[in-house]
């Protein structure tokens, strides 16, 4: 596959979020009562709030289904999360006419071979430092950081960057936050 170009983080409106290996480091945690729990980075979150300042949107899709996933979504105020999905492009394709968007105004980050289809579609496919090989080779950009530590807040901030709206939104944030 070509990479696409870094002018196509200019055109980022959405990002798409997987969340094992993305969002979390891959770890699932099965107590005693048969209750998950995963781990997510506070991190990320504040990536998330960031750019939320900025006017993005997120939107998850996992393969996975658990109630912390809603949870989370909720303290991160994203509304769209697409839960048990094999064939993340259904999805996708969901997710990208509902927000009356291009693939190229959307950025996925996904970390396993499930997420390719979509990786090779959207207009800025990232993964986690620690993603399978396949999910590399299918990324534009490769985090330095693994999944659940960080990552994303990597993603969000190259993106805003790169759009020059970084400083701006951490300034929006601050002043909000007072």
């Amino acid at each position: 596959m070509k990479k696409k170009t870094a002018e196509n983080i200019n055109k980022i409106k959405l990002f798409i979020l997987d969340v094992d290996g993305v969002l979390t480091d891959g770890g699932i945690i099965i107590g005693d009562s048969g209750r998950e729990y995963k781990k997510f980075c506070v991190k990320d979150g504040g990536g998330i709030a960031v750019a939320g300042k900025a006017g993005f949107k997120f939107a998850i899709i996992s393969g996975r289904r658990s109630e912390i996933i809603d949870v989370r979504a909720k303290e991160l105020k994203i509304d769209a999360v697409y839960q048990g999905v094999h064939k993340k492009m259904e999805a996708y394709e969901e997710i990208k006419k509902s927000r009356g968007l291009k693939d190229s105004e959307i950025c996925y980050a996904g970390d396993e071979i499930i997420d390719i289809p979509v990786m090779e579609k959207c207009g800025f496919a990232a993964a986690p430092a620690d993603a399978v090989r396949e999910a590399k080779a299918a990324a534009d950009y490769i985090c330095r950081a693994k999944g659940g530590s960080g990552c994303v807040r990597e993603i969000v901030e190259k993106v805003l960057k790169k759009q020059g709206l970084w400083d701006k939104a951490v300034k929006r944030y601050i002043k909000d936050e007072k």
